[in-house]
C-alpha cells in the first residue's frame, strides 16, 4: 500500500482520515473473504472498513480494483462511486488499488461458460453467477476480457451507496434526528433545516457504524454523473507528459538494467561473450537470466549499447522453424484426434451439404501487441522486503510467484500498479517481473528499472496466434442451408495459464471465440475447434479468438450473400434473430448510407457479438493512383448500459483502428526459429493519414451491462476485406491484405 502512504506523506492525508465504502460492512463481510487489504496499511489516524473509498479533508479518493491502461477505466469506476456518493465529479480523485485477492475478478470468467451471451435462461444465468465461487477462489486481481465494468458495476456503486448510508447515519446520530429526514449533496449530508456537514467531518464516526441491511442503490433515472461523458481523470497528467509509467519511474540511487534472451522463443542460451560490454563505462554489471542476460548500467541507454556489445551462442528454437513449417502444422492438425470442442451442431450438417457446396480455406498470422511503452518492470529488494512497481494486468500474480523466486515470505512483497502505456492482454504476463526481480536480488539494496528496447519487445511477445478457418456451406432461395466452420489455433488458454503454473481442463474457448455464439439461426449449422500443438508462445491479444473467427467467419458471410446474389447486408439481417444484434445492423446500415453509393466508391460490411457486445462496422473504399484509401468508417455497438459515451466512442474507435491496422499490414512472421520483424518499421500501423473518419452509436437495447475494450476489433478486418471484394472484385482470404493489395 505505498502509494495510499506516499499520499499521506504528500500531506494529501492529513487530519482526521477514514477510508471507507460499502462493500466491507456486515453483509458484506460473508461475500469476501479476502478481507481488508488496506487494514494496517494507513498512517494514524485513518480508519478502513473497505477496499474502495478514501475521504479526507479535501475529498474523496476512489480506490480502483483494475488497471488504467489507456481504456478510461478509473474514469468510470470511480464514477460508480460517485454517483451514490452524491459528489460533484470535482470532488473525485482515483488511484490503483494494492496488489489483493479482495479484488477478484468474477465476470471475467463469465466469458467461458458454455452459454452464448445471447442465451438469457435461468440455467445459464444461474451458471454465470456461479463463476463468482472459483473466481473468489483463484482470487484473480485481473484487468481483461472486457470485463472491468460488468464486474465492477454493482461492486463499485454498492460501495459508494454503503459509504453514503454511513455518513447520513453518523450525521442522524449527531443530530439526533430520523436518518430518512437527511439528504446528501455535492460531498455533505444536508439537514431538514439547511445545515450542510461535509463528509470529511463525519467520516470517522461513519466508520464506526456497522450497516444492518445492503443499502438501495439509485434508480437510473436520478443519475447524474452515470450515463454522460465525463473528463478522464487521468487526462491532464496524459496530455502534459506528467503521468508517470513504470518506464518514468525513479528513485534515488537507481540503477537502470535491459536484456538479450534467446530470439527463439524459449530457447536455450548456450553460452556468451560479455568482455566489451563490461568494459564499457557505465557498465556495472551482468545478470545471467533464463535463456539470456540483464546488463545494469547507469543509465537505460548504456545498457542497451552494452547489450548489443555482447555475442550469445542461442540454442535451436522449440517449435517449427519457419511460417511455412507452422502453416503445414496448422492444416494438418484440422484431424479427429486434434478435435478440441464441438460448440454447436444444430440439425445435420453432413446430410445438409451438397456436393457442389461452397468451400474456402482463410488464415490469420501471428500478431504482436506492440503497445507503446516496451515493457518495463522495477525492483528494490532490501533489509529482507521485496518492492515491484509495474504496469501489470495480473498483480496478485505477481504477489504469488515473487516469494517463490526470492524466499521471502509474501508478507515482505509490496506491489505498486502503475498506470500503462497500452496493455491489450501483453501486461497479464510475468517475463518481464521475473527478470526485474532476479536484477534486483542481483543488486540487492539498490532499486534496478528493467526496460526492454523496442526490437527485444516486438521479437519476444505472447502472439496472437496464427490460426486457419475452413468453412462449407450451402444457399438455397436466398438463405444458408447449411453451414460448416471448422477453425484451428494453438490455445491461448494452454500456453498462458502454463506460464502461471495453472492447468485449465476442458477445452479452450478462445480457439471458437467469435464463432460458435453468433447470432445467426441456420436450420443446420456446426462449428468446431481444433487445438494445434503448442508451437511459438501465445497469449491474449485485443479481442482474443474472435480477431481472427470474425474475419473468417464474416467473409464467409460476404462471399455466401454474393452467391445467394443478396445484399450482403439485408442477407445477415435476414439470419440473425437476436433483436440487439439486427439493431445495431440497422443502425450501421443508416449510419453509412448504405444502399446509396457513391463513385468511385464502394462499402462492406461485418457484424461480430464478441465479450457479450454486438458490433456491426461498415467501411468504405476508393481506389487511387497511390492505391486503396479508406474514406469512411462507421460503428454501431450494443453495450446494455451506457456509462460514459464518450469513453465508449473513443473505446470503440480506438479498437477498430487496432483491428485495421492489424488487417492492413499487422503480420509477425518466422526465420530460423526467429521472428523477422523488429519494430514499427516493418510492424506498421495504421498512420493517422491513412485513418478514415469513424462515426459511432452506442444502442442499449441489451437487458445486461457489457463491457467495451474489445468488441470494436474484430468487425473491422472482414469489413474492410469485404469492401475491397465489393470494390475490385478481389475476395482477401488471407491476413494481412498488403500482401495482396496496395494501400495509400
Amino acid at each position: 500500500m505505498g502509494r495510499v502512504m506516499k499520499i499521506a506523506r504528500r500531506g494529501f492525508l492529513f487530519g482526521s482520515v477514514a477510508l471507507m465504502g460499502g462493500v466491507a460492512f456486515g453483509w458484506y463481510r460473508y461475500a469476501t473473504p479476502h478481507g481488508n487489504p488496506l487494514e494496517g496499511t494507513l498512517p494514524e489516524g485513518a480508519a478502513t472498513l473497505n477496499p474502495y473509498v478514501i475521504i479526507d479533508q479535501t475529498g474523496v479518493t476512489v480506490i480502483a480494483p483494475r488497471a488504467e491502461m489507456g481504456q478510461g477505466i478509473h474514469t468510470t469506476l470511480a464514477a460508480l462511486v460517485a454517483e451514490e456518493m452524491d459528489l460533484d465529479w470535482s470532488q473525485i480523485r482515483v488511484m490503483h488499488g494494492p496488489a489483493s485477492k479482495a479484488y477478484y475478478n468474477a465476470a471475467i470468467l463469465g466469458e467461458g461458460v458454455p452459454f452464448a451471451p445471447t442465451d438469457d435462461s435461468r440455467l445459464a444465468n444461474t451458471v454465470r453467477g456461479a463463476m463468482d465461487i472459483p473466481a473468489k477462489f483463484l482470487g484473480l486481481q485481473i484487468t481483461g476480457g472486457s470485463s472491468s465494468i460488468p464486474d465492477g458495476y454493482e461492486k463499485m456503486r454498492l460501495a459508494g451507496a454503503a459509504a453514503r448510508a454511513a455518513l447520513v447515519e453518523a450525521a442522524a446520530q449527531r443530530l439526533n434526528v430520523p436518518a430518512a429526514q437527511l439528504s446528501t449533496e455535492n460531498g455533505a449530508v444536508i439537514a431538514p433545516d439547511g445545515t450542510r456537514i461535509p463528509y470529511p467531518e463525519l467520516a470517522v464516526a461513519a466508520a464506526a457504524i456497522d450497516l444492518r441491511a445492503e443499502p438501495a442503490l439509485k434508480p437510473r433515472e436520478d443519475w447524474r454523473l452515470l450515463g454522460r461523458t465525463l473528463p478522464r481523470t487521468d487526462m491532464l497528467a496524459k496530455v502534459t507528459g506528467t503521468e508517470t509509467y513504470a518506464i518514468d519511474l525513479r528513485l534515488p540511487g537507481m540503477r537502470f538494467a535491459t536484456v538479450r534472451t534467446n530470439p527463439r522463443l524459449g530457447g536455450e542460451m548456450l553460452g556468451y561473450d560479455a568482455t566489451a560490454a563490461e568494459a564499457m563505462p557505465g557498465v556495472e554489471r551482468i545478470v545471467p537470466l533464463p535463456g539470456g542476460v540483464a546488463v545494469v548500467a547507469t543509465n537505460t541507454w548504456t545498457a542497451m549499447q552494452a547489450a548489443d556489445a555482447i555475442t550469445f551462442d542461442w540454442g535451436p528454437a522449440p517449435y517449427p522453424a519457419t511460417s511455412a513449417e507452422i502453416a503445414e502444422e496448422l492444416r494438418a492438425s484440422f484431424t479427429p484426434d486434434r478435435l478440441d470442442s464441438t460448440n454447436r451442431d444444430d440439425g445435420d450438417v453432413d446430410a445438409a451439404l451438397p456436393p457442389d457446396a461452397f468451400t474456402a480455406e482463410y488464415t490469420a498470422p501471428y500478431l504482436a501487441h506492440a503497445t507503446m511503452e516496451p515493457m518495463s518492470s522495477a525492483a528494490w529488494l532490501k533489509d529482507g522486503r521485496l518492492t515491484v512497481w509495474t504496469g501489470h494486468q495480473l498483480p496478485t500474480q505477481i504477489l504469488t510467484e515473487a516469494p517463490a523466486l526470492t524466499g521471502l515470505p509474501p508478507e515482505a512483497i509490496t506491489v505498486e500498479v502503475l498506470p500503462m502505456g497500452g496493455g491489450f492482454g501483453r501486461r497479464a504476463e510475468m517475463d518481464i517481473v521475473r527478470q526485474a526481480i532476479a536484477v534486483a536480488q542481483a543488486m540487492e539494496g539498490t532499486p534496478v528499472l528493467v526496460t526492454w528496447s523496442r526490437e527485444e519487445d516486438m521479437t519476444h511477445d505472447f502472439y496472437r496466434p496464427a490460426a486457419m478457418g475452413r468453412i462449407c456451406a450451402a444457399v438455397a432461395d436466398g438463405r444458408i442451408t447449411a453451414f460448416d466452420f471448422a477453425t484451428c489455433a494453438t490455445s491461448v488458454v494452454e500456453s498462458q495459464m502454463g506460464r502461471i503454473g495453472l492447468s485449465i481442463p476442458g477445452p479452450d474457448g478462445t480457439i471458437v471465440q467469435g464463432a460458435w455464439e453468433q447470432p445467426y439461426r441456420l436450420p443446420n449449422h456446426r462449428v468446431t475447434g481444433y487445438r494445434a500443438p503448442a508451437m511459438v508462445p501465445v497469449g491474449s491479444w485485443r479481442s482474443v479468438g474472435a480477431s481472427q473467427n470474425a474475419f473468417f467467419h464474416e467473409t464467409a458471410m460476404d462471399e455466401l450473400a454474393h452467391l445467394a446474389g443478396a445484399d450482403p447486408l439485408d442477407f445477415r439481417l435476414s439470419q440473425i434473430d437476436h433483436d440487439p444484434s439486427r439493431k445495431v445492423l440497422e443502425a450501421v446500415r443508416d449510419m453509412s448510407g448504405w444502399g446509396s453509393p457513391t463513385p468511385g466508391r464502394a462499402k462492406g460490411v461485418a457484424f461480430c457479438l464478441s465479450f457479450g457486445v454486438p458490433t456491426a462496422q461498415v467501411i468504405e473504399v476508393e481506389e487511387t493512383p497511390q492505391g486503396l484509401r479508406l474514406t469512411g468508417a462507421w460503428i454501431a455497438a450494443d453495450v446494455g448500459i451506457a456509462l460514459d459515451p464518450g469513453n465508449i466512442e473513443a473505446q470503440l474507435q480506438g479498437a477498430m483502428v487496432y483491428g485495421l491496422s492489424a488487417a492492413i499490414r499487422g503480420e509477425i512472421t518466422f526465420g530460423d526459429g526467429m521472428v523477422q520483424q523488429a519494430n514499427f518499421w516493418d510492424y506498421e500501423p495504421l498512420r493517422l493519414s491513412q485513418c478514415p473518419p469513424i462515426a459511432v452509436q452506442i444502442l442499449q437495447n441489451q437487458p445486461h451491462i457489457r463491457g467495451i475494450g474489445e468488441p470494436g476489433t474484430p468487425p473491422a478486418a472482414p469489413a474492410l476485406g469485404n469492401a475491397i471484394f465489393a470494390l475490385t472484385g478481389q475476395r482477401l482470404r488471407d491476413m494481412p491484405f498488403a500482401r495482396t493489395v496496395s494501400f495509400a
